[in-house]
């Protein structure tokens, strides 16, 4: 599905093999384990020359992207598993107020050199609005708890 100014956002397709899933691969140039501390709200930053791929694998936090004057808020967690893709020259930040780390993978692709302001962080211009942010959080624990009370069902053969 595609969003705002090249942002998409992808719900992977599974294949059940037994007890495990495989899910759609991610082409990449790199691919990086990535960390967002619990209680954390991180600075703006950007990529100039890099596309980000993120996937949840442990937790949940909120994207927070900046264009047109404005914050889009994007919340991901490991209940749906999606990747979302943030194309260069957008900002963009982490923020987990969750009780629990959050682990996802970052399967870049690189469209040239590093920037020399990549990854430095940048001020954000106008506060986040956390009353947004904590409505999506509240959806994201509700799916956790609804995939917790109906679990998917395997019947062996």
């Amino acid at each position: 599905m595609s969003l705002k100014e090249g942002i998409s956002l992808q719900t992977l397709e599974a294949i059940q093999e037994g007890t495990a899933q495989f899910y759609t691969p991610q082409s990449s140039d790199e691919t990086m384990l990535v960390q967002v501390p619990r209680h954390s709200v991180s600075d703006l930053f950007v990529h100039h020359f890099q596309t980000d791929q993120l996937l949840v694998v442990k937790g949940s936090f909120i994207l927070v992207a900046l264009y047109n004057k404005q914050y889009h808020y994007y919340p991901l967690s490991e209940d749906k598993p999606e990747v979302i893709t943030i194309p260069p020259g957008i900002p963009h930040s982490a923020i987990n107020v969750s009780l629990q780390d959050c682990v996802m993978v970052n399967a870049v692709l690189r469209h040239g050199e590093s920037h020399p302001l990549d990854y430095r962080p940048m001020k954000p211009p106008f506060p986040y609005d956390f009353e947004t942010i904590n409505t999506m959080l509240e959806t994201l624990e509700q799916v956790k708890l609804d995939k917790k009370n109906n679990p998917l069902v395997v019947e062996a053969s």
